[in-house]
């Protein structure tokens, strides 16, 4: 899968894969990427015939053979999103504008959106025999990884950074890629500006897998340096479904790391906060209030609320501590007193006051101190 779809000279088939033989003999493969296996999904369980492009999401682990650094990992989580079965500016558009808004939406500064244009294969093979020629006669100065590059992937020397000096001169390829490839660019940055997306063209963005035609892209930040600058990136894919095997389908998708992003996130003093295991706590002081309780909590849950039920023999004191650790915003507590009146003590543990309330106003009132919709 990973061969026929990433390109078996590409970087992550020929040193970062995770391969190996299980007791069985057979040969498998830890994930180094989201979208073949997703387009694979799509188009073999034939999603595509009811409904044209397909739009999925995924997340999830994924791994890579690499050196481990600051904001490299073997493992890494990404999201991703895929949408199969059409090619339209509009829909790249829309895509790139999507992992845009995503960060815009976290509220991260300093990002960077770099984008370019692969042309179809046509233009993406003259560009590949340009880099050839520009490049051959400078083999005995590139570093060794170029010097394989050249052979096998000539467009991943635009990555290199020992050997960025060469790269200022090389063709550009926009000046090789044919009328129809340059008016579908073209309308993919008039959506994005109209969209107020600040977009860079950067005719030296590539990307690593071989399956891109047209619209790539890539999402950086001033905080992350060298080849671990892009928090994510993506583009279109109009030939993978082939290399997979399919008819010939169009696709456009993105993944974003995870990892970085919350590295960065953090540095910005804008990572999320984790949400509270529970909106309320519903304890008994002691086992004969255990039932009483337990249909209090059911009543709330019934409302929507997020509850946890203690009728454990522990303390009191010990319960409401259990209900800062899940930091819940309320507690309610059952006693003798409560069971006698049909009433209940509910307790609001950010402001610490508390009330009696009748029953039939329980759920209104932890509402309340939830803020919930009544």
């Amino acid at each position: 899968l990973f061969a026929r779809g990433v390109g078996e000279e590409t970087d992550i088939v020929e040193k970062q894969m995770f391969t190996f033989e299980d007791r069985g003999g057979r040969s498998l493969t830890l994930r180094p990427e989201g979208t073949a296996g997703a387009v694979r999904a799509v188009l073999g369980n034939h999603l595509d015939q009811e409904l044209r492009p397909v739009r999925v999401h995924y997340a999830g682990a994924f791994f890579r053979a690499e050196s481990p650094q600051r904001g490299r990992y073997r493992q890494f989580a990404q999201l991703g999103v895929e949408c199969v079965g059409e090619r339209s500016p509009a829909l790249d558009a829309e895509v790139v504008e999507m992992a845009w808004q995503f960060y815009n939406r976290l509220r991260i500064t300093g990002v960077q959106l770099q984008i370019n244009t692969l042309g179809d294969r046509d233009d993406r093979a003259r560009y590949r025999d340009a880099l050839v020629r520009y490049y051959t006669p400078l083999r005995d100065q590139l570093c060794e990884d170029c010097n394989r590059r050249l052979d096998t992937n000539p467009l991943r020397l635009l990555d290199c950074k020992r050997d960025a000096r060469f790269v200022e001169q090389a063709p550009v390829i926009w000046d090789l890629i044919d009328a129809g490839s340059r008016e579908f660019f073209t309308m993919v940055l008039e959506m994005l500006q109209d969209a107020g997306v600040e977009a860079r063209v950067n005719h030296r963005i590539v990307r690593g897998l071989d399956y891109y035609t047209d619209t790539v892209f890539e999402i950086w930040h001033e905080s992350l340096q060298g080849a671990q600058n892009s928090l994510g990136g993506g583009g279109r894919y109009d030939g993978l479904a082939q290399e997979l095997g399919f008819t010939a389908t169009p696709g456009v998708g993105y993944a974003l790391g995870v990892d970085r992003t919350l590295l960065v996130a953090t540095e910005s003093g804008v990572a999320p906060t984790a949400d509270s295991a529970c909106d309320v706590l519903v304890c008994s002081v002691e086992d004969p209030q255990a039932r009483r309780a337990a249909a209090d909590a059911r009543r709330l849950r019934d409302a929507g609320l997020r509850v946890v039920l203690d009728v454990s023999e522990r303390r009191l004191d010990r319960k409401l501590r259990n209900a800062d650790r899940l930091q819940a915003r309320a507690a309610v507590i059952v006693g003798e007193t409560e069971v006698r009146d049909a009433t209940a003590t509910v307790r609001d543990l950010v402001a610490r006051s508390q009330e009696v309330v009748a029953q039939p106003d329980l759920t209104r009132a932890v509402q309340s101190i939830a803020r919930m919709d009544a």
